[in-house]
């Protein structure tokens, strides 16, 4: 609600000075100029002129005394002229009064006004009856003004019908005023048609943005962010966030965050944190511990949590439970769920699982998940499922998988097909793998190559590989070979392109420490007659307890001449149950004279297999016990 008239219109001082004021505004006196005739008596300087310039005058009234002492002189000339039946300053000294707080000064002047029909004298009259509390005469007094054509009394008067929940006459008068091109006006009429969603709002919030409305222009960005339009959405949140609209400002740091824009962002954070946004302040930590400031991050955080953001809450316990220091997490953790925010909970099960706390997590992960927290429930029946109770889990899993939890829907998938129930663990098992579950999607894969569908399996293959499974991975490079070995290793006339993706799918797998990924690297390495990578990927399968990499490792070193670390590996292979590697170590031991050791080993070959190196195995035990007897 605005004030009208002559006195809302003061010059201001800091204009005058400044130099930007109107060419038609009252001039300052000499003394206010700042410039005083020499002293009585002062010698001239240089030349002995008489037009030298004044000296300048060393204390000057500062600009809020000349600004109290002009706006008395407009006081006084307008009590004058007022005092002499002048409406016009009637009206004008009612409103200088009035914004002065002078309510009981300015009444009788302004009521004196409107009496010779002033319409700004009816619109300031009225708002100073609602300052006193008589709104209906307030409004009485705003349509007069309305109807003359005030449409700021329009606004005031349509904002007065709204409060007492007449909406079709704050319509009426809302629209008088935005028509006649008010943005408050516009803006409240804006406001009105969303709140009451029907169309047509649009139209006013973009007319008081354009009038430089912060809130109109933060309004039609959201709207236009909604359809998706992110470059109009920008630019009324630029124009927003310019005029210190805190949200305006964390929104528009939001869409620069999103598209990378990070150092831009960061600057519309900060302003919005300065201002008291807290969300900002908590978007800006994640920017700062990204860039690897965590103690500013930290900072933010805390300011943002004090002003009762849970995620910034959340994120100050995460940062000191990596810490180890657990009290303090937990006692963030606790304001985060205080604040409303259900990770707060959610965490503190975590904190405590970690822990070996397991009843108290078991505590915290249900509190979480009956608010709807889908991960706490998906936590929750894991931990149930480990004690066993498979019956409590799996509604929690239902739950959490309903709610659109990816690894509640895998876990379902394991607990079904540990039940035999291959249909449904089928199910679920696909619906996390069309999510982007990669373990899902292996599973997915492995029935598929079992029912022969090689296609369809290595699309699912794909899609795990790539989410970061090594058993994808090697399973992957292991389909390529069988493809390739199908159609013939000649088959590619412009070269052998499935075995190299099929290396490519290896290696990935090795390194991520796949054993049997790493024995398959060697033995391609071994076959090209590159000893020293074949050893290389054999060494690092055994360490690791591969019996494989371990008997292939002995052959290449039986190979070299080195048969002695050759029977060190074959040694922990065939105590894994390697047939071929203890066979190895009989033949080796029969060399050596040792006919016991190598009987021995032979029985550990025949208990091991398979079939062929049994036979062997006994074949050569036969001769040794022969030796032996003979």
């Amino acid at each position: 609600m605005e004030l009208m008239g002559d006195g809302a219109r003061l010059l201001n001082t800091r204009q005058i000075h400044e130099g930007h004021g109107s060419a038609g505004g009252p001039s300052l006196p000499a003394t206010a100029a700042g410039m005083l005739p020499a002293p009585r008596g002062a010698e001239p300087e240089g030349d002995g002129r008489t037009d030298a310039v004044p000296a300048l005058i060393t204390e000057l009234p500062d600009e809020e005394t000349l600004a109290m002492r002009e706006e008395a002189e407009i006081a006084a000339r307008h009590r004058r002229a007022a005092d002499q039946g002048d409406p016009a300053a009637m009206s004008a000294l009612g409103t200088l009064l009035l914004r002065r707080g002078d309510l009981d000064g300015a009444e009788p002047y302004l009521r004196a006004a409107v009496q010779h029909g002033d319409r700004a004298a009816a619109n300031n009259l009225a708002l100073l009856l609602h300052q006193r509390g008589y709104a209906d005469e307030a409004a009485g007094w705003w349509r007069i003004a309305a109807v003359a054509g005030s449409a700021a009394a329009a606004h005031a008067l349509g904002r007065h019908y709204r409060e007492r929940g007449d909406e079709p006459g704050a319509e009426y008068w809302l629209r008088q005023a935005a028509d006649a091109g008010h943005a408050l006006g516009a803006y409240a009429l804006a406001d009105l048609i969303e709140h009451r969603q029907e169309d047509g709002a649009e139209q006013w919030f973009r007319l008081a943005a354009e009038h430089g409305h912060r809130e109109a222009a933060y309004r039609l960005a959201r709207i236009c962010a909604d359809r998706g339009e992110n470059r109009e959405a920008e630019q009324w949140y630029r124009q927003s966030a310019a005029r210190r609209h805190r949200r305006a400002a964390l929104r528009l740091g939001t869409l620069l965050e999103e598209r990378g824009e990070t150092a831009e962002a960061q600057r519309w954070y900060l302003t919005a944190a300065r201002d008291g946004e807290a969300r900002a302040a908590c978007a800006l930590g994640f920017l700062l511990r990204d860039a690897g400031d965590i103690d500013q991050a930290a900072t933010w955080w805390r300011r943002a949590a004090q002003a009762g953001d849970g995620q910034a809450a959340n994120a100050l316990g995460a940062l000191h439970a990596e810490e180890g220091e657990t009290q303090t997490a937990e006692r963030w953790y606790r304001t985060a769920m205080e604040a409303g925010d259900v990770n707060g909970a959610y965490n503190l099960g975590l904190l405590c699982a970690g822990q070996g706390r397991g009843t108290q997590a078991e505590q915290w992960y249900r509190k979480a998940a009956y608010a709807g927290h889908r991960e706490a429930a998906n936590a929750l029946a894991v931990l149930l499922l480990q004690r066993g109770d498979a019956a409590g889990a799996e509604p929690w899993f239902s739950k959490a998988a309903e709610a659109g939890s990816i690894d509640a829907s895998f876990n379902l998938g394991i607990l079904h097909a540990g039940r035999g129930e291959n249909d449904a663990a089928r199910g679920w098992y696909e619906r996390a793998a069309a999510a982007g579950h990669a373990e899902a999607a292996l599973q997915v894969a492995i029935a598929l190559e079992r029912e022969g569908d090689h296609h369809g399996a290595e699309r699912h293959l794909r899609c795990a590989a790539g989410g970061g499974s090594p058993e994808a991975a090697f399973r992957l490079g292991a389909l390529l070979d069988a493809t390739r070995d199908a159609g013939g290793e000649s088959a590619d006339p412009g070269g052998d392109a499935a075995g190299e993706e099929a290396e490519e799918w290896y290696e990935r797998a090795a390194r991520q420490g796949h054993r049997r990924a790493q024995v398959r690297l060697g033995m391609r390495a071994a076959k090209r007659g590159d000893a020293e990578h074949a050893g290389h990927w054999y060494r690092l399968a055994a360490e690791a307890g591969s019996r494989n990499g371990a008997f292939n490792l002995g052959l290449l070193l039986a190979r070299a001449g080195q048969d002695a670390e050759a029977a060190e590996w074959w040694t922990l292979a065939a105590d894994a149950g390697h047939g071929r590697a203890a066979l190895r170590l009989a033949l080796l031991a029969a060399r050596r004279g040792a006919l016991a050791e190598a009987q021995s080993w032979c029985a550990r070959a025949i208990a091991c297999g398979p079939a062929p190196v049994a036979e062997r195995a006994a074949r050569l035990r036969d001769a040794v016990t022969h030796e032996l007897t003979a």
